[in-house]
């Protein structure tokens, strides 16, 4: 039982290694490859956002696959980097999802139906497969973004635990 040595491992590195999130890293080829491969996984997870009601998953996925790019990012350009700042504000959004969550789910109640009936998600001049397919896609929105920001606020409180430094945002 308990947890594998090599994830312990992990986890106890990510937990001492706070200044290597603040630095960026200093190979050229490793950033290079960043700049090419986070906006492929950015762009493929906007795809399985907006395509993931026809397979499991969607809007979850789509949120760890944008948790993982960006975690690349400040694993990559650091912190104190512009890259490295627009992560840091992606935490600011911290409860947006649930509430477009939830927003949908009360439009659906006051429509008349059950919470996230989306036949009942009144949009004037909207048929009802339109209607279902916008209920849907807000709904994974919403999760997408609150699996985003509580997957980095994940890497970061593991980042700086146990470190005299708090991270302040």
């Amino acid at each position: 039982g308990g947890i594998p040595k090599c994830c312990w491992n992990s986890l106890c590195v990510a937990a001492q290694g706070a200044w290597f999130l603040k630095q960026m890293h200093d190979s050229l080829i490793v950033q290079t490859m960043s700049r090419l491969l986070i906006p492929l996984a950015q762009l493929f997870a906007l795809y399985v956002l907006f395509f993931g009601q026809y397979g499991p998953g969607g809007g979850f996925v789509a949120g760890v696959i944008w948790t993982t790019s960006m975690i690349l990012t400040f694993l990559v350009f650091g912190l104190k980097s512009p890259q490295g700042r627009l992560v840091e504000r992606v935490l600011h959004g911290d409860g947006v999802g649930l509430i477009i969550f939830v927003g949908v789910g009360g439009l659906c109640l006051i429509g008349g139906g059950e919470f996230l009936n989306y036949a009942n998600l009144e949009i004037p001049g909207v048929n009802a497969p339109s209607r279902r397919y916008v209920g849907i896609l807000l709904t994974q929105i919403g999760v997408a973004v609150d699996v985003a920001v509580t997957g980095i606020s994940i890497v970061l409180s593991l980042a700086y635990h146990d470190t005299e430094q708090e991270y302040d945002v």
